[in-house]
Order: structure tokens, then C-alpha cells, then sequence
């Protein structure tokens, strides 16, 4: 079964770096991690949920323990697309500069994030024709992209599994106080 799920992400990755982008010019990136990478990243998200005081990052580290593997989507150097829109906060595209955050560097071009975004959409679309249960995910994102599993300023996880209920969904959320990160 392992390694179907694997073929699974695979195929799911192909659907994220076929799926339509802004102007046709591709800043996504696809890495499909399983086995000891998703044990060192779970490991990972507990350490960083406890020092940052974040919410959660346990919760969903035992999904990830719990997966058979995981596509990290991120975008590599995003360009502004050059529309002058104005979404990001600045009237022109030029004035757009990229500084690095703990999560991921920002601002970033509106119209790039769309692109992860329907990258995202096409991925999570062929697990589920292909009946592997998943879930969109920031915590395992953003610790993958500390850990430099990816290169990327924004990272975005699907881990998958296929078990009798899928376990991504009716988790336990963790009430303590403390800084709420997805």
C-alpha cells in the first residue's frame, strides 16, 4: 500500500506542476517526502509548536506520523506578475520587496499565490479521485521550509493515507492559549 500512496503523490505533484499559472511562468515546486523524512518532519513540527508556543503543531504531527507520505508545494522565488494591480498593497509591481518572516518571506504577488493555490486545488483533486484521503496543510509547511526540505517562501503541505476514516478530519483541536499558526 506504501507504495501505491507514493505513486499517488507522485501523480499528485504532476497535477500541481500542470496546473494552469499566471502569464504561464511556473514559480511552483513540487517534493514528495514518506518514510524517515515524515517522521524527522513530525519530529520537527512538535519541537517548533513548543518553543514558538503554537497551537496545534503536535496535533498535526500525528497526522503526519500517521501518513504514508506527504507533497510539499511551495513557491520558489515568486516574481510579481507585472499587472499592476494592486492586490499586494502596492500600486505597481515594482515597488514589491520580499523580506524573509519566520512562516515565509512576504509580501508576495497576489496572482503567484493563486497559482499555489490552484496547484494546491489540482493535487488535493487527484487524491481524491484516486480515493487517498488528504488534507491542505500550513503547520507541515511551514517546518518543512525550516528545515529546508523545500526551498520555497511559502510552503504548503498534503500529507495522504488510506485507512476505513480518513484521519486528517474530527481531530482534537488543542484549547491551550498560545500564538495560533496554521
Amino acid at each position: 500500500m506504501k507504495d501505491t500512496l507514493r505513486m499517488v503523490a507522485d501523480l499528485m505533484a504532476l497535477a500541481a506542476c500542470t496546473a494552469p499559472k499566471t502569464l504561464g511562468q511556473d514559480f511552483v515546486r513540487a517534493k514528495v517526502i514518506s518514510g524517515d523524512e515524515l517522521n524527522a518532519l513530525a519530529d520537527a513540527m512538535d519541537r517548533y509548536g513548543k518553543e514558538k508556543g503554537a497551537v496545534n503543531f503536535d496535533r498535526d504531527a500525528e497526522n503526519i506520523r500517521h501518513s504514508a507520505a506527504l507533497l510539499l508545494l511551495s513557491l520558489d522565488h515568486p516574481a510579481p506578475a507585472g499587472l499592476n494591480c494592486g492586490a499586494c498593497g502596492h500600486s505597481q509591481c515594482s515597488e514589491l520587496n520580499t523580506t524573509a518572516d519566520a512562516e515565509f518571506s512576504n509580501p508576495l504577488c497576489v496572482w503567484r499565490i493563486l497559482d499555489l493555490g490552484i496547484a494546491l486545488g489540482s493535487a488535493a483533486k487527484t487524491a481524491g479521485l484516486l480515493n487517498a484521503d488528504n488534507r491542505i496543510m500550513g503547520r507541515p509547511g511551514t517546518v518543512a521550509r525550516e528545515m529546508g526540505m523545500i526551498k520555497g517562501e511559502l510552503v504548503i503541505g498534503i500529507p495522504i493515507s488510506a485507512t476505513s476514516k480518513n484521519i486528517y478530519f474530527d481531530r482534537p483541536e488543542n484549547k491551550k492559549p498560545g500564538l495560533i499558526v496554521f
